[in-house]
């Protein structure tokens, strides 16, 4: 559960920033630039913000499948 939860996030946090820099300011790419450097390092550390939070408010881990 996790998993599509960060997924999720990710996702539409970088739909978001795309958008908004469309539509108000260009300096809102940051944040998918942020995103991505998040997604990297994650990817290396194996530590994901977003994976601790969830964690902490007690959301279980998937079963690993995508869908």
């Amino acid at each position: 559960m996790r998993e599509r939860i960060i997924r999720t996030v990710a996702g539409s946090m970088v739909l978001l920033s795309v958008t908004l820099s469309q539509l108000h300011h260009i300096n809102w790419l940051w944040l998918t630039a942020f995103v991505g450097f998040n997604l990297l390092q994650s990817s290396i550390t194996g530590f994901c913000p977003l994976e601790w939070g969830l964690k902490k408010f007690g959301v279980e881990p998937g079963s690993g499948k995508c869908c």
